[in-house]
Protein backbone atom coordinates (compact mmCIF):
# COMPACT_ATOMS: atom_id res chain seq x y z
CA UNK A 1 0.00 0.00 0.00
CA UNK A 2 2.90 2.34 1.22
CA UNK A 3 4.66 2.23 -2.73
CA UNK A 4 1.31 2.53 -4.23
CA UNK A 5 0.62 5.84 -2.75
CA UNK A 6 4.40 6.98 -3.03
CA UNK A 7 3.89 6.39 -7.09
CA UNK A 8 0.29 8.13 -6.75
CA UNK A 9 2.10 11.10 -5.02
CA UNK A 10 4.91 11.04 -7.33
CA UNK A 11 2.83 10.97 -10.35
CA UNK A 12 0.73 13.93 -8.93
CA UNK A 13 3.35 15.75 -8.60
CA UNK A 14 5.06 15.47 -12.17
CA UNK A 15 1.71 16.18 -13.71
CA UNK A 16 1.27 19.25 -11.26
CA UNK A 17 4.91 20.15 -12.86
CA UNK A 18 4.27 19.94 -16.43
CA UNK A 19 1.20 22.19 -15.24
CA UNK A 20 3.15 24.62 -13.85
CA UNK A 21 6.20 24.45 -16.35
CA UNK A 22 3.19 24.53 -19.45
CA UNK A 23 3.02 28.21 -18.51
CA UNK A 24 6.34 28.90 -19.54
CA UNK A 25 6.63 26.97 -23.20
CA UNK A 26 4.71 29.56 -25.43
CA UNK A 27 6.38 31.66 -28.31
CA UNK A 28 4.16 34.69 -29.50
CA UNK A 29 3.87 36.00 -32.87
CA UNK A 30 0.90 37.94 -34.27
CA UNK A 31 0.33 38.47 -37.99
CA UNK A 32 -2.42 40.59 -39.85
CA UNK A 33 -4.57 37.70 -40.19
CA UNK A 34 -4.93 37.12 -36.69
CA UNK A 35 -5.63 41.02 -36.15
CA UNK A 36 -8.48 40.65 -38.70
CA UNK A 37 -9.76 37.64 -36.76
CA UNK A 38 -9.72 39.06 -33.32
CA UNK A 39 -10.42 42.76 -34.18
CA UNK A 40 -13.17 44.88 -36.11
CA UNK A 41 -12.53 47.00 -38.76
CA UNK A 42 -12.61 50.33 -37.02
CA UNK A 43 -10.43 48.42 -34.03
CA UNK A 44 -7.77 47.87 -36.33
CA UNK A 45 -7.67 51.30 -38.03
CA UNK A 46 -7.04 52.47 -34.88
CA UNK A 47 -4.82 49.81 -33.08
CA UNK A 48 -2.64 49.02 -36.28
CA UNK A 49 -0.50 52.36 -36.29
CA UNK A 50 0.32 51.72 -32.85
CA UNK A 51 0.84 47.93 -33.37
CA UNK A 52 3.42 47.56 -36.26
CA UNK A 53 6.18 46.88 -34.07
CA UNK A 54 5.00 43.84 -33.47
CA UNK A 55 3.52 42.25 -36.30
CA UNK A 56 5.71 39.71 -37.36
CA UNK A 57 7.80 39.89 -34.96
CA UNK A 58 8.42 36.47 -32.48
CA UNK A 59 8.29 36.78 -28.74
CA UNK A 60 9.98 34.12 -26.35
CA UNK A 61 7.94 35.14 -23.70
CA UNK A 62 4.44 35.89 -22.56
CA UNK A 63 5.40 38.61 -20.20
CA UNK A 64 7.42 40.78 -22.77
CA UNK A 65 4.77 39.83 -25.73
CA UNK A 66 1.93 41.30 -23.01
CA UNK A 67 4.12 44.17 -21.79
CA UNK A 68 4.55 45.57 -25.50
CA UNK A 69 1.14 45.10 -26.10
CA UNK A 70 -0.02 46.99 -23.21
CA UNK A 71 1.76 49.69 -24.24
CA UNK A 72 0.28 49.15 -27.57
CA UNK A 73 -3.10 49.98 -26.13
CA UNK A 74 -1.89 52.97 -24.15
CA UNK A 75 -0.51 54.88 -27.45
CA UNK A 76 -3.57 54.14 -29.19
CA UNK A 77 -5.94 55.44 -26.49
CA UNK A 78 -3.63 58.46 -25.77
CA UNK A 79 -3.61 59.34 -29.86
CA UNK A 80 -7.61 58.87 -29.46
CA UNK A 81 -7.47 61.28 -26.93
CA UNK A 82 -5.36 63.58 -28.42
CA UNK A 83 -7.24 63.59 -31.67
CA UNK A 84 -10.93 63.23 -30.58
CA UNK A 85 -10.41 65.04 -27.48
CA UNK A 86 -12.13 69.15 -26.58
CA UNK A 87 -9.16 70.25 -26.26
CA UNK A 88 -9.02 74.46 -24.60
CA UNK A 89 -9.01 75.70 -27.84
CA UNK A 90 -12.39 73.90 -28.76
CA UNK A 91 -14.28 75.17 -25.85
CA UNK A 92 -12.83 79.03 -25.96
CA UNK A 93 -14.52 78.56 -30.01
CA UNK A 94 -17.15 77.53 -28.52
CA UNK A 95 -17.54 80.04 -25.23
CA UNK A 96 -17.32 82.70 -28.13
CA UNK A 97 -15.10 85.73 -28.49
CA UNK A 98 -13.89 87.58 -24.85
CA UNK A 99 -15.87 90.62 -25.95
CA UNK A 100 -19.13 88.87 -26.15
CA UNK A 101 -21.74 90.97 -24.21
CA UNK A 102 -23.00 89.30 -20.80
CA UNK A 103 -25.58 87.96 -19.70
CA UNK A 104 -26.76 86.04 -22.29
CA UNK A 105 -28.13 82.35 -23.05
CA UNK A 106 -25.97 79.84 -24.52
CA UNK A 107 -26.61 78.56 -27.67
CA UNK A 108 -25.84 74.95 -29.07
CA UNK A 109 -26.19 76.30 -32.72
CA UNK A 110 -22.63 77.91 -32.04
CA UNK A 111 -21.69 74.07 -32.65
CA UNK A 112 -22.21 74.40 -36.19
CA UNK A 113 -19.71 77.24 -36.54
CA UNK A 114 -16.90 75.54 -34.16
CA UNK A 115 -16.92 71.73 -35.87
CA UNK A 116 -17.50 73.00 -39.48
CA UNK A 117 -14.89 71.38 -41.44
CA UNK A 118 -17.14 68.23 -41.91
CA UNK A 119 -14.16 65.65 -41.43
CA UNK A 120 -14.91 62.45 -38.69
CA UNK A 121 -13.58 64.49 -36.30
CA UNK A 122 -15.58 67.47 -36.57
CA UNK A 123 -18.61 65.63 -36.74
CA UNK A 124 -17.75 63.18 -33.88
CA UNK A 125 -16.96 66.21 -31.32
CA UNK A 126 -20.40 68.08 -32.55
CA UNK A 127 -22.21 65.08 -31.81
CA UNK A 128 -20.22 63.93 -28.42
CA UNK A 129 -20.21 67.37 -27.11
CA UNK A 130 -24.52 67.64 -27.89
CA UNK A 131 -25.01 64.34 -26.11
CA UNK A 132 -23.07 65.42 -23.05
CA UNK A 133 -23.30 69.14 -22.81
CA UNK A 134 -27.22 69.31 -24.21
CA UNK A 135 -28.04 70.50 -20.77
CA UNK A 136 -26.15 73.38 -21.72
CA UNK A 137 -28.51 74.68 -24.52
CA UNK A 138 -30.57 78.24 -23.82
CA UNK A 139 -28.55 78.10 -20.32
CA UNK A 140 -28.26 82.10 -18.94
CA UNK A 141 -24.64 82.88 -17.74
CA UNK A 142 -23.77 86.30 -16.32
CA UNK A 143 -19.81 85.86 -17.21
CA UNK A 144 -17.88 83.87 -20.09
CA UNK A 145 -16.03 82.46 -16.58
CA UNK A 146 -18.93 80.78 -15.84
CA UNK A 147 -19.61 79.47 -19.38
CA UNK A 148 -16.20 78.33 -19.34
CA UNK A 149 -16.89 76.52 -15.78
CA UNK A 150 -19.32 74.30 -17.66
CA UNK A 151 -17.89 73.69 -21.01
CA UNK A 152 -14.75 72.66 -18.49
CA UNK A 153 -16.84 70.27 -16.98
CA UNK A 154 -18.63 68.86 -20.31
CA UNK A 155 -15.41 68.23 -21.61
CA UNK A 156 -14.39 66.35 -18.47
CA UNK A 157 -16.91 63.93 -18.33
CA UNK A 158 -16.78 63.52 -22.22
CA UNK A 159 -13.00 63.01 -22.28
CA UNK A 160 -13.27 60.63 -19.88
CA UNK A 161 -16.24 58.58 -20.72
CA UNK A 162 -17.13 59.26 -23.81
CA UNK A 163 -13.79 58.95 -26.33
CA UNK A 164 -12.11 55.96 -24.99
CA UNK A 165 -15.75 53.86 -25.24
CA UNK A 166 -16.34 55.14 -28.86
CA UNK A 167 -13.51 55.68 -30.85
CA UNK A 168 -10.40 53.70 -28.16
CA UNK A 169 -10.70 50.93 -26.11
CA UNK A 170 -12.05 51.08 -22.71
CA UNK A 171 -10.37 48.66 -20.00
CA UNK A 172 -12.77 45.88 -20.78
CA UNK A 173 -12.27 45.59 -23.90
CA UNK A 174 -8.41 45.71 -23.55
CA UNK A 175 -8.35 42.94 -21.10
CA UNK A 176 -10.61 40.86 -24.09
CA UNK A 177 -8.43 41.84 -26.34
CA UNK A 178 -5.24 41.21 -25.11
CA UNK A 179 -6.64 37.50 -23.84
CA UNK A 180 -7.56 36.60 -27.50
CA UNK A 181 -4.79 38.19 -29.60
CA UNK A 182 -2.36 36.44 -26.67
CA UNK A 183 -4.43 32.83 -27.22
CA UNK A 184 -4.44 33.83 -31.38
CA UNK A 185 -0.47 34.40 -31.83
CA UNK A 186 0.92 31.97 -29.16
CA UNK A 187 3.22 29.11 -30.89
CA UNK A 188 4.65 25.96 -29.16
CA UNK A 189 4.39 22.74 -28.21
CA UNK A 190 1.03 23.11 -26.23
CA UNK A 191 -0.47 24.44 -29.09
CA UNK A 192 0.50 21.86 -31.15
CA UNK A 193 -0.29 19.03 -28.59
CA UNK A 194 -3.01 20.21 -26.30
CA UNK A 195 -4.17 16.18 -26.39
CA UNK A 196 -0.60 15.58 -25.03
CA UNK A 197 -0.31 18.00 -22.56
CA UNK A 198 -3.91 17.34 -21.06
CA UNK A 199 -2.75 13.54 -20.55
CA UNK A 200 1.02 14.81 -18.95
CA UNK A 201 -1.29 17.03 -16.77
CA UNK A 202 -4.70 16.33 -15.68
CA UNK A 203 -4.53 12.59 -16.11
CA UNK A 204 -1.31 12.13 -14.36
CA UNK A 205 -2.53 14.34 -11.97
CA UNK A 206 -5.70 12.70 -11.67
CA UNK A 207 -4.54 9.27 -11.66
CA UNK A 208 -1.42 10.11 -9.10
CA UNK A 209 -4.59 11.73 -6.75
CA UNK A 210 -6.47 8.46 -6.80
CA UNK A 211 -3.51 6.20 -6.38
CA UNK A 212 -2.54 8.12 -3.06
CA UNK A 213 -6.31 8.01 -1.59
CA UNK A 214 -7.73 4.52 -2.58
CA UNK A 215 -5.56 2.65 -0.37
CA UNK A 216 -6.27 4.96 2.55
CA UNK A 217 -9.88 2.53 3.03
CA UNK A 218 -7.19 -0.18 4.16
CA UNK A 219 -4.47 1.23 5.61
CA UNK A 220 -6.05 3.42 8.29
CA UNK A 221 -7.47 0.18 9.68
CA UNK A 222 -11.24 0.26 10.57
CA UNK A 223 -14.07 3.32 9.87
CA UNK A 224 -13.96 6.62 11.55
CA UNK A 225 -12.41 9.83 11.38
CA UNK A 226 -9.19 10.67 12.95
CA UNK A 227 -6.97 13.24 14.20
CA UNK A 228 -3.73 11.99 12.00
CA UNK A 229 -1.30 14.59 14.16
CA UNK A 230 -3.04 17.11 11.99
CA UNK A 231 -2.24 19.59 14.24
CA UNK A 232 1.64 19.07 13.97
CA UNK A 233 1.31 18.66 9.83
CA UNK A 234 3.01 21.63 7.90
CA UNK A 235 -0.19 21.80 5.24
CA UNK A 236 -2.84 21.30 7.48
CA UNK A 237 -1.64 23.62 10.35
CA UNK A 238 -0.28 26.76 8.63
CA UNK A 239 2.60 25.44 8.39
CA UNK A 240 5.31 26.14 5.49
CA UNK A 241 3.27 23.56 3.35
CA UNK A 242 0.17 25.05 3.72
CA UNK A 243 1.86 28.75 3.05
CA UNK A 244 3.27 27.39 -0.11
CA UNK A 245 -0.53 26.13 -1.13
CA UNK A 246 -2.25 28.77 -0.10
CA UNK A 247 -0.15 30.97 -2.50
CA UNK A 248 -0.82 29.18 -5.48
CA UNK A 249 -3.84 29.04 -5.13
CA UNK A 250 -4.13 32.82 -4.14
CA UNK A 251 -1.91 33.55 -7.69
CA UNK A 252 -4.27 31.07 -9.77
CA UNK A 253 -7.08 33.41 -9.05
CA UNK A 254 -5.68 36.41 -9.44
CA UNK A 255 -4.10 35.57 -12.91
CA UNK A 256 -7.76 34.01 -13.57
CA UNK A 257 -9.65 37.30 -12.56
CA UNK A 258 -7.09 39.75 -13.58
CA UNK A 259 -4.87 38.36 -15.89
CA UNK A 260 -6.24 35.60 -18.24
CA UNK A 261 -3.55 36.61 -21.20
CA UNK A 262 -0.87 34.94 -19.13
CA UNK A 263 -2.71 31.89 -18.94
CA UNK A 264 -2.65 31.49 -22.59
CA UNK A 265 -1.36 27.52 -22.94
CA UNK A 266 -3.75 26.37 -19.76
CA UNK A 267 -6.37 27.25 -21.66
CA UNK A 268 -5.32 26.10 -25.19
CA UNK A 269 -4.48 22.71 -23.31
CA UNK A 270 -8.35 22.44 -22.53
CA UNK A 271 -9.76 23.75 -25.95
CA UNK A 272 -10.08 19.85 -27.27
CA UNK A 273 -12.44 19.37 -23.82
CA UNK A 274 -14.34 22.53 -24.74
CA UNK A 275 -14.90 21.20 -28.39
CA UNK A 276 -16.49 18.29 -27.29
CA UNK A 277 -18.76 20.06 -24.92
CA UNK A 278 -19.81 23.24 -26.71
CA UNK A 279 -18.37 22.74 -30.00
CA UNK A 280 -16.10 26.22 -29.45
CA UNK A 281 -12.90 26.91 -28.30
CA UNK A 282 -12.08 27.26 -24.33
CA UNK A 283 -12.18 30.35 -22.21
CA UNK A 284 -10.78 30.99 -18.93
CA UNK A 285 -13.76 30.53 -17.28
CA UNK A 286 -14.31 27.16 -18.99
CA UNK A 287 -10.62 26.75 -17.68
CA UNK A 288 -11.68 27.14 -14.22
CA UNK A 289 -15.07 25.33 -14.47
CA UNK A 290 -13.34 22.21 -15.47
CA UNK A 291 -10.54 22.44 -12.76
CA UNK A 292 -13.11 23.05 -9.95
CA UNK A 293 -15.65 20.34 -11.19
CA UNK A 294 -12.00 18.04 -11.63
CA UNK A 295 -11.31 18.77 -7.89
CA UNK A 296 -14.52 18.26 -6.11
CA UNK A 297 -14.45 14.74 -8.14
CA UNK A 298 -10.93 13.70 -6.83
CA UNK A 299 -10.78 15.31 -3.55
CA UNK A 300 -14.82 14.07 -2.87
CA UNK A 301 -13.64 10.54 -3.39
CA UNK A 302 -11.16 11.23 -0.52
CA UNK A 303 -14.30 12.84 1.46
CA UNK A 304 -15.93 9.24 0.97
CA UNK A 305 -12.92 7.22 2.23
CA UNK A 306 -12.54 9.46 4.76
CA UNK A 307 -16.44 9.58 6.15
CA UNK A 308 -17.62 6.40 4.87
CA UNK A 309 -19.02 5.26 8.28
CA UNK A 310 -21.38 8.16 7.76
CA UNK A 311 -24.17 7.70 5.57
CA UNK A 312 -25.30 11.25 5.84
CA UNK A 313 -21.62 12.32 4.77
CA UNK A 314 -22.01 9.86 1.92
CA UNK A 315 -25.20 11.04 0.51
CA UNK A 316 -23.78 14.85 0.91
CA UNK A 317 -21.20 14.31 -0.69
CA UNK A 318 -22.14 12.38 -3.29
CA UNK A 319 -24.88 15.01 -4.26
CA UNK A 320 -22.38 17.89 -3.97
CA UNK A 321 -20.08 16.07 -6.86
CA UNK A 322 -23.26 15.15 -8.45
CA UNK A 323 -24.70 19.05 -8.73
CA UNK A 324 -20.89 20.33 -9.53
CA UNK A 325 -20.55 17.86 -12.49
CA UNK A 326 -24.59 18.25 -14.27
CA UNK A 327 -25.83 21.87 -12.89
CA UNK A 328 -22.69 23.49 -12.91
CA UNK A 329 -20.96 22.42 -15.63
CA UNK A 330 -21.83 19.95 -17.87
CA UNK A 331 -25.58 21.48 -18.77
CA UNK A 332 -24.40 25.09 -19.05
CA UNK A 333 -21.84 23.95 -21.48
CA UNK A 334 -24.42 21.95 -23.43
CA UNK A 335 -26.67 24.88 -23.84
CA UNK A 336 -24.10 27.00 -25.40
CA UNK A 337 -23.80 24.04 -28.21
CA UNK A 338 -27.30 24.23 -28.71
CA UNK A 339 -26.94 28.30 -28.84
CA UNK A 340 -29.21 28.41 -25.85
CA UNK A 341 -27.91 31.18 -22.94
CA UNK A 342 -25.73 29.90 -20.35
CA UNK A 343 -27.37 29.00 -17.12
CA UNK A 344 -26.69 27.15 -13.95
CA UNK A 345 -29.92 26.21 -12.60
CA UNK A 346 -29.04 25.70 -9.17
CA UNK A 347 -27.30 29.27 -8.88
CA UNK A 348 -29.18 31.73 -6.57
CA UNK A 349 -29.07 35.64 -6.39
CA UNK A 350 -27.62 37.16 -4.46
CA UNK A 351 -24.34 34.69 -5.06
CA UNK A 352 -24.98 34.87 -8.27
CA UNK A 353 -24.76 38.72 -8.58
CA UNK A 354 -24.99 39.41 -11.70
CA UNK A 355 -28.47 37.62 -12.21
CA UNK A 356 -30.29 40.81 -12.63
CA UNK A 357 -27.73 42.89 -14.58
CA UNK A 358 -28.88 44.14 -17.88
CA UNK A 359 -26.89 41.98 -20.53
CA UNK A 360 -28.37 38.88 -18.66
CA UNK A 361 -31.78 39.99 -18.28
CA UNK A 362 -31.86 41.03 -22.26
CA UNK A 363 -30.32 37.67 -23.18
CA UNK A 364 -32.80 35.34 -21.40
CA UNK A 365 -35.75 37.91 -22.66
CA UNK A 366 -34.50 37.31 -25.66
CA UNK A 367 -33.66 33.60 -25.93
CA UNK A 368 -37.96 32.75 -25.88
CA UNK A 369 -39.40 30.30 -23.79
CA UNK A 370 -36.70 28.84 -22.47
CA UNK A 371 -34.85 32.26 -21.57
CA UNK A 372 -38.33 33.06 -19.58
CA UNK A 373 -38.69 29.77 -18.15
CA UNK A 374 -34.90 30.27 -17.28
CA UNK A 375 -35.56 33.75 -15.43
CA UNK A 376 -39.03 32.83 -13.92
CA UNK A 377 -36.96 29.94 -12.03
CA UNK A 378 -34.08 31.79 -10.89
CA UNK A 379 -37.12 34.41 -9.39
CA UNK A 380 -38.65 31.38 -7.84
CA UNK A 381 -35.74 30.09 -6.60
CA UNK A 382 -35.30 33.59 -4.20
CA UNK A 383 -38.41 34.20 -3.40
CA UNK A 384 -40.02 30.56 -3.00
CA UNK A 385 -37.57 27.98 -2.96
CA UNK A 386 -34.95 29.66 -0.36
CA UNK A 387 -37.54 30.12 2.15
CA UNK A 388 -39.59 27.33 2.25
CA UNK A 389 -36.62 24.47 1.62
CA UNK A 390 -34.92 26.79 4.41
CA UNK A 391 -38.30 25.92 6.52
CA UNK A 392 -37.81 22.21 6.31
CA UNK A 393 -34.26 21.53 5.99
CA UNK A 394 -32.49 24.38 6.83
CA UNK A 395 -29.51 26.09 5.36
CA UNK A 396 -28.01 22.53 4.89
CA UNK A 397 -29.78 21.74 1.39
CA UNK A 398 -28.05 24.03 -0.22
CA UNK A 399 -25.05 25.26 1.02
CA UNK A 400 -24.31 21.49 2.05
CA UNK A 401 -25.79 19.95 -0.34
CA UNK A 402 -25.88 21.66 -3.60
CA UNK A 403 -23.62 24.90 -3.59
CA UNK A 404 -20.73 24.88 -5.66
CA UNK A 405 -18.51 27.13 -3.56
CA UNK A 406 -19.76 24.73 -0.22
CA UNK A 407 -19.05 21.37 -2.56
CA UNK A 408 -15.21 22.85 -3.03
CA UNK A 409 -14.92 23.63 0.26
CA UNK A 410 -16.17 20.45 1.67
CA UNK A 411 -13.86 18.39 -0.47
CA UNK A 412 -10.67 20.53 -1.14
CA UNK A 413 -10.94 22.44 1.87
CA UNK A 414 -11.93 19.30 4.32
CA UNK A 415 -8.12 19.31 5.41
CA UNK A 416 -8.34 22.70 6.36
CA UNK A 417 -11.72 22.91 8.84
CA UNK A 418 -9.80 23.12 12.11
CA UNK A 419 -8.38 26.24 11.05
CA UNK A 420 -11.71 28.17 11.65
CA UNK A 421 -11.81 30.76 14.26
CA UNK A 422 -13.72 29.74 16.79
CA UNK A 423 -13.39 33.05 18.97
CA UNK A 424 -16.16 35.44 20.02
CA UNK A 425 -13.97 38.17 18.17
CA UNK A 426 -14.38 36.24 14.93
CA UNK A 427 -17.83 35.72 15.52
CA UNK A 428 -18.81 39.21 15.58
CA UNK A 429 -16.53 40.00 12.63
CA UNK A 430 -18.30 37.43 10.76
CA UNK A 431 -22.01 38.84 11.60
CA UNK A 432 -21.49 42.35 10.43
CA UNK A 433 -19.36 41.41 7.60
CA UNK A 434 -21.31 38.86 5.43
CA UNK A 435 -24.60 40.87 5.88
CA UNK A 436 -22.86 44.38 4.99
CA UNK A 437 -22.10 41.84 1.89
CA UNK A 438 -26.03 41.04 1.93
CA UNK A 439 -26.94 44.88 1.89
CA UNK A 440 -24.00 45.56 -0.63
CA UNK A 441 -25.19 43.04 -3.33
CA UNK A 442 -28.92 44.61 -2.74
CA UNK A 443 -28.05 47.90 -2.82
CA UNK A 444 -26.16 47.47 -6.47
CA UNK A 445 -29.00 44.87 -7.73
CA UNK A 446 -31.43 47.58 -6.87
CA UNK A 447 -29.21 50.00 -8.88
CA UNK A 448 -28.87 47.75 -11.67
CA UNK A 449 -32.41 47.18 -12.22
CA UNK A 450 -32.96 51.53 -11.54
CA UNK A 451 -30.89 51.17 -14.56
CA UNK A 452 -32.29 48.97 -16.96
CA UNK A 453 -35.79 49.84 -16.48
CA UNK A 454 -35.11 53.71 -16.59
CA UNK A 455 -31.66 53.92 -18.51
CA UNK A 456 -30.38 56.45 -16.22
CA UNK A 457 -27.30 55.32 -14.86
CA UNK A 458 -27.27 57.80 -11.55
CA UNK A 459 -29.56 57.41 -8.82
CA UNK A 460 -28.44 59.81 -5.71
CA UNK A 461 -25.48 61.18 -7.04
CA UNK A 462 -24.43 57.60 -7.07
CA UNK A 463 -23.35 55.86 -10.57
CA UNK A 464 -24.37 52.10 -10.55
CA UNK A 465 -22.39 51.57 -13.07
CA UNK A 466 -19.44 51.92 -11.01
CA UNK A 467 -20.87 50.16 -8.23
CA UNK A 468 -21.62 46.74 -9.72
CA UNK A 469 -18.19 47.09 -11.27
CA UNK A 470 -16.57 47.77 -7.41
CA UNK A 471 -18.95 44.86 -6.23
CA UNK A 472 -17.63 42.45 -9.37
CA UNK A 473 -14.22 43.47 -8.39
CA UNK A 474 -13.59 43.35 -4.64
CA UNK A 475 -16.86 40.55 -3.57
CA UNK A 476 -17.20 38.69 -6.58
CA UNK A 477 -13.78 38.36 -7.64
CA UNK A 478 -11.29 39.15 -4.68
CA UNK A 479 -13.48 38.04 -1.78
CA UNK A 480 -14.70 35.40 -3.47
CA UNK A 481 -12.02 33.93 -5.41
CA UNK A 482 -8.81 34.98 -4.41
CA UNK A 483 -9.62 35.16 -0.57
CA UNK A 484 -12.22 32.65 -0.34
CA UNK A 485 -10.57 29.91 -1.92
CA UNK A 486 -6.85 30.56 -1.70
CA UNK A 487 -7.20 31.27 2.17
CA UNK A 488 -8.38 27.67 3.06
CA UNK A 489 -5.14 26.81 3.97
CA UNK A 490 -4.86 29.59 6.37
CA UNK A 491 -8.08 30.57 7.83
CA UNK A 492 -10.05 27.39 7.39
CA UNK A 493 -12.13 26.13 4.43
CA UNK A 494 -15.42 28.11 4.50
CA UNK A 495 -14.03 31.59 4.78
CA UNK A 496 -15.77 33.17 1.96
CA UNK A 497 -19.38 31.37 2.91
CA UNK A 498 -18.60 32.48 7.08
CA UNK A 499 -17.68 36.20 6.42
CA UNK A 500 -18.66 37.10 2.28
CA UNK A 501 -21.31 34.92 0.73
CA UNK A 502 -24.56 36.75 0.45
CA UNK A 503 -26.48 34.02 0.14
CA UNK A 504 -25.34 32.15 3.07
CA UNK A 505 -26.51 35.73 4.98
CA UNK A 506 -29.77 35.31 3.28
CA UNK A 507 -30.42 31.29 4.12
CA UNK A 508 -28.79 32.14 7.79
CA UNK A 509 -31.63 34.91 8.35
CA UNK A 510 -34.67 32.49 7.44
CA UNK A 511 -32.66 29.63 9.33
CA UNK A 512 -32.40 31.44 12.45
CA UNK A 513 -35.71 32.78 12.79
CA UNK A 514 -38.15 30.46 10.86
CA UNK A 515 -36.70 26.99 10.34
CA UNK A 516 -37.58 23.34 11.54
CA UNK A 517 -33.79 22.55 11.63
CA UNK A 518 -31.53 22.50 14.66
CA UNK A 519 -28.79 20.00 16.21
CA UNK A 520 -30.30 18.65 19.13
CA UNK A 521 -27.34 17.56 22.10
CA UNK A 522 -27.43 15.69 24.91
CA UNK A 523 -25.07 17.35 27.47
CA UNK A 524 -25.16 14.54 30.19
CA UNK A 525 -23.24 12.34 27.79
CA UNK A 526 -20.71 15.17 26.77
CA UNK A 527 -17.25 14.45 28.07
CA UNK A 528 -16.05 17.67 26.71
CA UNK A 529 -13.44 16.10 24.13
CA UNK A 530 -13.83 19.17 21.68
CA UNK A 531 -13.68 17.11 18.58
CA UNK A 532 -16.82 19.13 17.30
CA UNK A 533 -15.55 22.11 17.66
CA UNK A 534 -12.25 22.05 16.45
CA UNK A 535 -13.74 20.35 13.36
CA UNK A 536 -16.09 23.14 12.75
CA UNK A 537 -16.13 24.33 9.58
CA UNK A 538 -18.46 27.34 10.10
CA UNK A 539 -16.02 28.64 13.28
CA UNK A 540 -19.09 27.21 15.84
CA UNK A 541 -17.71 26.45 19.26
CA UNK A 542 -19.78 23.64 19.43
CA UNK A 543 -18.73 21.93 23.11
CA UNK A 544 -19.98 25.24 24.89
CA UNK A 545 -23.65 24.27 23.74
CA UNK A 546 -23.26 20.75 23.84
CA UNK A 547 -21.88 21.04 27.81
CA UNK A 548 -24.92 22.96 28.66
CA UNK A 549 -27.53 20.79 26.18
CA UNK A 550 -28.42 23.63 24.41
CA UNK A 551 -29.65 23.32 21.13
CA UNK A 552 -27.60 24.67 18.11
CA UNK A 553 -29.49 26.85 16.09
CA UNK A 554 -26.67 29.68 14.80
CA UNK A 555 -27.59 30.73 11.40
CA UNK A 556 -24.58 30.30 10.31
CA UNK A 557 -24.27 26.43 10.77
CA UNK A 558 -24.49 24.57 7.04
CA UNK A 559 -25.51 21.46 8.64
CA UNK A 560 -22.07 19.29 7.41
CA UNK A 561 -22.90 17.43 10.71
CA UNK A 562 -18.72 16.40 11.13
CA UNK A 563 -19.49 17.95 14.39
CA UNK A 564 -22.14 14.85 15.14
CA UNK A 565 -19.75 11.89 12.91
CA UNK A 566 -16.40 13.18 15.14
CA UNK A 567 -18.50 12.70 18.35
CA UNK A 568 -17.43 9.95 20.43
CA UNK A 569 -20.25 9.50 22.68
CA UNK A 570 -23.54 10.71 20.06
CA UNK A 571 -24.29 13.43 21.82
CA UNK A 572 -25.17 15.32 18.29
CA UNK A 573 -28.22 15.00 16.20
CA UNK A 574 -29.27 16.81 12.85
CA UNK A 575 -32.89 17.07 12.95
CA UNK A 576 -35.95 18.68 11.65
CA UNK A 577 -39.07 19.19 14.22
CA UNK A 578 -41.41 21.65 15.18
CA UNK A 579 -40.62 24.96 14.91
CA UNK A 580 -40.92 25.84 18.73
CA UNK A 581 -38.85 23.11 20.03
CA UNK A 582 -35.88 24.76 18.55
CA UNK A 583 -35.54 27.22 20.71
CA UNK A 584 -34.63 25.51 24.47
CA UNK A 585 -34.89 27.06 27.55
CA UNK A 586 -31.81 27.89 29.89
CA UNK A 587 -30.54 24.51 31.57
CA UNK A 588 -29.72 24.13 35.13
CA UNK A 589 -26.58 22.82 35.74
CA UNK A 590 -25.62 22.50 39.99
CA UNK A 591 -26.19 26.15 41.19
CA UNK A 592 -25.22 28.00 37.74
CA UNK A 593 -27.50 29.15 35.10
CA UNK A 594 -26.77 29.67 31.56
CA UNK A 595 -28.62 31.76 29.22
CA UNK A 596 -28.89 30.75 25.76
CA UNK A 597 -26.39 31.06 23.47
CA UNK A 598 -27.96 32.99 20.44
Amino acid sequence: MRLIQTTGLILFLLGFAIFIGSFFLSNFQITKEQLEEVLTESEIKTLEPHLQHMVNQEYGSNFSFIHDLNQTFIEANEFTMETYGLSKVDLEAIAGSSGASYPRDFSLDVLDQVFNSGDEVDIFKKKAFTDYGGWLDQRAYESREGLLGDLGSVAENFNKYGIIGQKGFDKYRVKDLKYELAKSSSTGPVKDSPWLFLGLTYALGILGAIMYILPKIKSDGPPGIRNNNIHFSPMKHRGWLGIVTGTFFISFYIFLYYFPEYMTNWIIMVDPVSFLLKGSPAGRFFLYGFLYTLTILVMGTRMLINYRHSNYQIARTISVMFFQTSFAFLIPEFLLRLNKPFFDFKNIWPLDYDFFFDNELSTLINSGSLGIFMLGWGIALIVLGVPILVYFFGKRWYCSWVCGCGGLAETLGDSYRQLSDKSLKAWKVEQWMVHAVLVFAVVMTAGVLYTYWTGSSEILGLNTYGIRETYGAWIGAGFAGVIGTGFYPLMGNRVWCRFGCPLAAYLGIVQRFKSRFRITTNGGQCISCGNCSTYCEMGIDVRWYAQRGQNIVRSSCVGCGICSAVCPRGVLNLENASEKSRFNKPVLIGNDSFEVRE
